[in-house]
């Protein structure tokens, strides 16, 4: 009986081999668009800012895959500013900003004076004891 039940379970593990697999392939988070393996290269459309390095004594940029520093050129155009959120490249009179993250804007925080109404509650708990 027990030969027949390892048949059969050795059966089963072989049908179950033969199949394809149905997990996906773990694909890179850090790698640019449209590079996944398996996938066609898909053109992309003007100079795109990938990553911004910066350290006390150097600033460099990742642009279209190659990596650049002030004063470099990106094609026809140099690069003339980089900060920790955007590249300025200069070709001619043309001025061409590229940032890391172009669908956002960052805004100061608009922070009331300190007399103002509506002082901070912890404060005014704290001085008042305990209810």
């Amino acid at each position: 009986m027990s030969n027949r039940l390892a048949s059969f379970v050795l059966a089963g593990l072989a049908a179950l081999a033969a199949l394809p697999a149905g997990a996906q392939s773990l694909l890179d988070p850090t790698r640019p668009p449209n590079t996944q393996p398996g996938e066609p290269e898909v053109a992309q459309s003007g100079t795109q800012l990938q990553s911004i390095l910066i350290a006390s004594n150097r600033r460099l940029a990742i642009i279209n895959g190659t990596t650049v520093a002030l004063g470099d050129m990106v094609g026809e155009a140099k690069v003339v500013r980089i900060t920790e959120t955007e590249v300025t490249l200069q070709k001619g009179d043309e001025t061409e900003v590229l940032k890391l993250y172009p669908g956002v804007d960052k805004h100061p925080i608009k922070r009331r004076a300190k007399g103002a109404a509506g002082a901070n509650p912890v404060s005014q708990r704290s001085q008042g004891g305990t209810k």
